[in-house]
């Protein structure tokens, strides 16, 4: 039996990668990028930093990746303006049962710590989780092992004990990486056969995985 769990927070917890992805598409017409469709799943999952480095790949290194990201962040937070903070299926239920079995609860993201600070106390679900781990407290994010060996220790736990729930390739290979039981819940990238080989369990949503955890099956 896991005796932790961590979600990564976009695409899992919130249906933030889909307007994330739509602020990409707008700027990159207002800038004349071609392949924006192509380039934006390469950086679902990892921090800033390392986001920008795939950008500049991507349309080359004196490209003003700074600025082009920026300017797609203010997009993101028009959209979530006018759209509001969309939560994902069975959120508030699987960690509702996840307090009541006191099982210690985290929060593994390549988004900046205050971000997910603040999109927990919008939605009202700061209660349920006793760590956060953001992409800006580690030098390089997902896919790379830091942050979930980071989560783990915060939360004072072995990585082989932690349930990770992620939506993207970058998530799951960071988790299995660092040792973690990966779980799959697919957002806007479908799973290959490199994630049916990481993955411990590919799942439809939350509610499987709330099953599986209150019949003790994980």
């Amino acid at each position: 039996m896991a005796k932790a769990v961590v979600f990564d927070m976009d695409g899992v917890l919130f249906d933030t990668e889909r307007i994330a992805r739509n602020s990409w598409i707008e700027t990159g017409k207002v800038w004349g990028l071609e392949g924006i469709e192509i380039v934006y799943p390469r950086v679902i999952g990892v921090n800033h930093l390392d986001g920008l480095d795939i950008v500049r790949d991507a349309y080359g290194q004196s490209f003003d990746a700074v600025t082009f990201t920026k300017e797609c962040s203010e997009v993101m937070k028009r959209m979530l303006r006018e759209e509001g903070l969309p939560i994902k299926k069975g959120v508030r239920e699987i960690l509702k049962v996840l307090k009541q079995k006191k099982i210690p609860v985290g929060i593994c993201s390549s988004t900046r710590t205050g971000v997910i600070r603040d999109h927990l106390e919008k939605t009202g679900l700061s209660e349920y989780f006793d760590q956060i781990v953001g992409g800006d407290q580690i030098v390089h994010s997902k896919p790379q092992p830091d942050i979930y060996l980071k989560a783990c220790e915060v939360l004072g736990m072995k990585p082989a004990d932690c349930i990770a729930v992620e939506d993207s390739p970058n998530g799951i290979r960071s988790a299995h990486a660092a040792g973690l039981i990966p779980i799959m819940i697919p957002d806007l990238v479908e799973p290959t056969e490199e994630m049916e080989r990481l993955s411990y369990l590919i799942l439809q949503d939350l509610s499987e995985l709330q099953t599986l955890i209150e019949k003790e099956q994980i």
